[in-house]
């Protein structure tokens, strides 16, 4: 096989297994990795083979840039879906990715949950609030049963408010903190 020919393999290779980006995307990628090839098997006492075997298989690396484009992709976006599939993806790369991960979900399912109930007193008004009873709190959100007697409500219809707009900071600030872990993330990958 013709050094020529082997660097084309390996390009196609890699071309079909980056085959969930664009045209442009992939054609850029291919062209970069190309040039990188023949560059590095220019130099004295590199072979093709050499700079193959350091790049790995061409499965591999386009993984690598798949990952990458996801996390830089989710890095700007504002969609909960996107940045847990980003964190969903970063997890499987190390600690600091599942923590992310758990972060995230954490963030969402609270978030989320205080939104839901601070509508669902408009419906439920009897059975959502926080009960508190000797100075504790006994319970929060909505019930289906309520705390009985000496445990009494707090919040009454001011917990609409409350609970929207804890819901809603939590959101926002679990938003941008994964999206700051993200941009880490990269920032971390490109100085190794």
């Amino acid at each position: 096989m013709t050094t020529e020919t082997q660097i084309e393999s390996y390009l196609k290779a890699l071309r079909t297994h980056l085959g969930p980006l664009t045209i442009a995307e992939r054609e850029e990628i291919v062209r970069e990795i190309g040039a990188h090839i023949r560059d590095s098997a220019e130099e004295p006492d590199v072979s093709v083979d050499s700079v193959l075997a350091r790049l790995g298989p061409a499965e591999k690396l386009a993984a690598q840039y798949r990952d990458g484009l996801l996390i830089s992709r989710a890095s700007r976006s504002f969609s909960p879906l996107v940045l847990l599939r980003a964190t969903l993806r970063l997890a499987t790369q190390g600690v600091f990715g599942i923590l992310v991960l758990f972060l995230g979900f954490f963030g969402y399912v609270t978030g989320g949950s205080l939104v839901l109930t601070g509508f669902a007193k408009c419906l439920f008004p009897a059975h959502t609030g926080t009960w508190v009873s000797g100075g504790d709190i006994v319970a929060s959100g909505t019930q289906l049963y309520i705390p009985q007697p000496p445990a009494h409500e707090i919040f009454g219809m001011s917990y609409i408010p409350i609970a929207l707009t804890l819901g809603s900071v939590t959101l926002l600030i679990t938003t941008f903190a994964i999206r700051k872990s993200l941009n880490l993330s990269q920032r971390l990958r490109a100085k190794l």
